[in-house]
């Protein structure tokens, strides 16, 4: 026996949509093929950041090594030599200026981002510290301020004890949110300052280039597939 044709007006129709199993189409499976392998110095601040960003059209693997710039550009070298497919892959690190060794930090922060570039690694750099990023979600500033100095106006922002709680994992997962939350944090205003700064200063060595962070630079990536 023949089947009847089906009327295009039936083709809307509940009974029609189950008798052909309708799927819908599975944009997960088809769209999921960007990864971010993002290997940072921090072991829980940087890389619990950027693993709390929505992304639902990517892959985000984040993880700290405990290395510091120039060890851990060698170390993603050798990690990039054994991963399987087309990953992008950026290392993270800051400057953590120290004034008994600054001549042999600021040549090892250089030769780093060098080093990166030379093999096709990306690199989010701050100077002198990661935290400089969040800072800058609430305010734009020049001033050459080590880390301890973020440390405290974080405190003060977020009303606790930055350096003794920041590092906290379970602390770490939550910053992302903790910054989208504040109505006083902004994620653009942190790019929009964080680019001036760039531009500022990009005719200077990276180790002079301070504050300044193209940790703007990955977080744009990321927020194309949130």
């Amino acid at each position: 026996m023949s089947k009847k044709p089906i009327k295009k007006s039936d083709k809307s129709k509940p009974w029609y949509r189950q008798r052909v199993k309708v799927q819908p189409y599975d944009t997960e499976k088809s769209e999921r093929n960007k990864v971010f392998l993002i290997i940072c110095e921090g072991q829980n601040t940087e890389p619990e950041y950027f693993k709390s960003f929505p992304v639902v059209t990517a892959t985000v693997e984040s993880y700290g090594t405990g290395s510091s710039r120039l060890k851990l550009v060698e170390q993603v070298i050798e990690i990039k030599k054994s991963e399987e497919g087309e990953k992008e892959i950026w290392v993270v690190f800051d400057m953590d200026i120290q004034r008994d060794n600054a001549a042999q930090l600021k040549a090892d922060f250089d030769a780093a981002i060098d080093l990166a570039r030379q093999h096709n690694i990306k690199v989010a750099y701050a100077n002198d510290a990661f935290e400089l990023w969040f800072l800058l979600h609430y305010m734009y500033f020049e001033n050459r301020w080590t880390r301890r100095e973020y440390y405290q106006k974080l405190s003060d922002l977020w009303d606790l004890n930055y350096e003794k709680s920041g590092k906290n994992l379970a602390f770490c997962k939550g910053i992302y949110q903790r910054l989208a939350n504040d109505e006083n944090a902004d994620q653009n205003t942190a790019i929009r300052n964080a680019r001036m700064l760039l531009d500022k200063q990009s005719n200077l060595k990276f180790s002079e280039q301070n504050p300044c962070t193209t940790i703007f630079k990955l977080v744009e990536e990321l927020n194309k597939y949130v």
